[in-house]
């Protein structure tokens, strides 16, 4: 009886637990573990006393910066004094490994120095599997003492958070072959070297046939990890050569093992490629896993409860459906490639999951679609297919936007490749304030401390206030591009370049 009380008082603790999280929609202030602060992926922090002024070329502020390489699209996520970043190998850690390589790199949280790093060589296909220098793109997700991260290999990878430092965890342990490529001599680890826990490969296991990179985010559901695809178009970007493969798998987090699969058939509709990560939410009293087709499209997922018997691999169950854009066209979607007019739509952001809604930038693809984008704010209850029913409101964006919104007190910030950054009311769509950067932007939005932060690509931070007032706080210039998002954890600010991540504290502190 005893064992029951205490497995039953557990129980109900966790779901006390799970309700708060549910309810608060961020994690108190302290790690930044995964992309978008937590399950729900809103890139909102309860960090205060964060930098007033910040100046990379002065050092005000500046606690340190890491070197990365040359190239940076990554997002770093901070747990348990370690920070993660991905980038690629043109300022080689490691001397003996050359060449155009992709990295994921393990700082000290206190001073920025190298504790390990993960080294992957390049798919060798074409340019359009891997591209040239763009390194490991993908956000990692800590959880405890394990790294979940999607290679640029279309692999997702499950690493030691502490390196080879403390002995080489099985089941997988060839790492000396995994790190170089094909046909290279193996050269010999080092405790600076990362620890592959297990190994999934999407492309091998799913027939997966990613587009330029692979990117995604894990999202963790228990003992469950989700994980979009990146499945896409061929090199001619006119064809789909995997039209049955999925845009969502999940898998169990303690093998790697392939559990389920979404069923949708997604595949001929995908305008570009799969990149946008799932996402948790609360349709009224059901969880769901809430995911952005690259159809423009975003399904509603009933999450899994059990595991499969070894083997089996059991479809998603679609519980809601809702199309972004109705009236796109949704047959031979590539024959309006470079049609700027009119098309297809697609999602490049992280739907975020807040207050029973979702919001989410949807539009024309950046490089090959139409320039129409919007910002959309949708009602995640219901069921079945809500498309003409769940419209909140959709607000028109100057351009195309790869930009996940922010979420934070009836506000809903948001920046699009048009140059600029948009206040909306969350609750009606009002356009509070718009203001016109000098450079399009690629990153997400940060609201911290009472604060916007977004990067530019012309490497420009702006930090507003985050408030229904328009209100220019500070715009720093830094050394190159800023294409991954500023993030917040444990009193510091940090903004990853194409080149460099900065820290920066409050010198009190």
């Amino acid at each position: 009886m005893q064992t029951n009380t205490v497995g039953n008082q557990c129980w109900i603790l966790a779901c006390i637990a799970v309700a708060f999280h549910f309810a608060s929609g961020s994690l108190p202030a302290a790690d930044h573990p995964q992309w978008g602060q937590n399950f729900s992926r809103n890139m909102v922090s309860d960090e205060r006393r964060l930098p007033d002024s910040i100046n990379p070329a002065t050092g005000k502020s500046l606690k340190w910066k890491a070197r990365l390489g040359s190239e940076t699209h990554s997002t770093p996520v901070i747990a348990a004094g370690k920070v993660l970043i991905g980038t690629n190998n043109d300022e080689p850690r490691d001397s003996r490994r050359q060449g155009d390589l992709s990295v994921l790199m393990c700082l000290d949280e206190k001073d920025g120095h190298l504790l390990w790093q993960l080294v992957v060589p390049k798919l060798t296909n074409s340019i359009f599997w891997d591209y040239p220098k763009a390194g490991i793109c993908s956000p990692a997700t800590v959880e405890g003492e394990r790294v979940y991260v999607v290679s640029n290999r279309g692999e997702v990878l499950c690493l030691d958070l502490n390196g080879l430092a403390n002995g080489n965890d099985g089941p997988f342990v060839d790492e000396v072959h995994h790190a170089v490529p094909v046909g290279d001599a193996p050269l010999e680890l080092t405790k600076t070297d990362a620890d592959i826990i297990w190994v999934f490969d999407i492309i091998k296991e799913c027939g997966v046939r990613q587009h330029d990179q692979a990117y995604g985010s894990v999202l963790i559901d228990g003992p469950f990890l989700y994980v979009n695809t990146s499945n896409g178009v061929d090199d001619s970007h006119k064809q789909i050569h995997a039209p049955d493969a999925p845009s969502l798998i999940v898998l169990e987090k303690a093998t790697g093992r392939l559990v389920a699969r979404d069923n949708e058939r997604i595949g001929p509709r995908i305008f570009h490629s799969t990149w946008s990560p799932p996402t948790l939410g609360k349709a009224g009293s059901e969880a769901r896993i809430f995911f952005a087709g690259g159809d423009g499209v975003l399904y509603g997922f009933e999450p899994l409860r059990t595991l499969p018997p070894p083997g089996e691999v059991v479809p998603l169950k679609r519980v809601w459906r809702f199309d972004c854009d109705p009236t796109a066209p949704k047959e031979q979607v590539h024959k309006y490639n470079s049609n700027r007019r009119e098309g297809p739509s697609n999602i490049k952001s992280t739907p975020v999951f807040s207050d029973g809604r979702l919001f989410v930038t949807v539009g024309g693809d950046l490089w090959w679609g139409k320039n129409k984008a919007w910002l959309q704010c949708i009602d995640a209850e219901g069921t079945g297919d809500t498309t003409g029913k769940s419209l909140v409101w959709s607000i028109p964006l100057d351009k195309h936007s790869l930009s996940t919104p922010s979420v934070a007190d009836d506000l809903v910030f948001v920046a699009d490749c048009g140059r600029k950054v948009y206040c909306v009311e969350a609750r009606t769509g009002k356009v509070c304030w718009v203001q016109e950067t000098n450079g399009e932007i690629w990153s997400s939005t940060l609201v911290a401390d009472g604060k916007v932060y977004v990067g530019t690509c012309r490497g420009d931070l702006w930090v507003m206030a985050a408030t229904r007032e328009k209100k220019v706080l500070e715009t720093v210039d830094f050394d190159s591009p800023i294409h991954g998002s500023p993030v917040a954890a444990n009193g510091v600010l940090y903004v990853t370049t194409m080149h460099w991540l900065y820290a920066f504290q409050e010198q009190h502190l």
